[in-house]
């Protein structure tokens, strides 16, 4: 982990990681939409390391804004 990106991303996709097995049904439907959420920190990894911050950071705050939603629901 190189960069600031990489740092903030890992720690969301854990924390992700985290939040479905603790805080889930575990059930495919959810595990789905947490993957879509990781693709999302993914994306904002590579737009951060391209020198994109502010999409980067906006694409950050949604994902982790809907993984909230996604545990507050269940």
């Amino acid at each position: 982990m190189a960069t600031f990106f990489d740092v903030v991303t890992v720690t969301c996709f854990a924390g992700l990681v985290i939040a479905f097995f603790q805080f889930t049904d575990r059930e495919t439907r959810t595990l789905m939409q947490f993957t879509l959420i990781g693709v999302v920190f993914a994306v904002a990894n590579q737009a951060g390391n391209a020198g994109s911050a502010v999409l980067a950071l906006v694409l950050i705050g949604a994902g982790i804004a809907y993984a909230v939603l996604l545990v507050r629901r269940r």
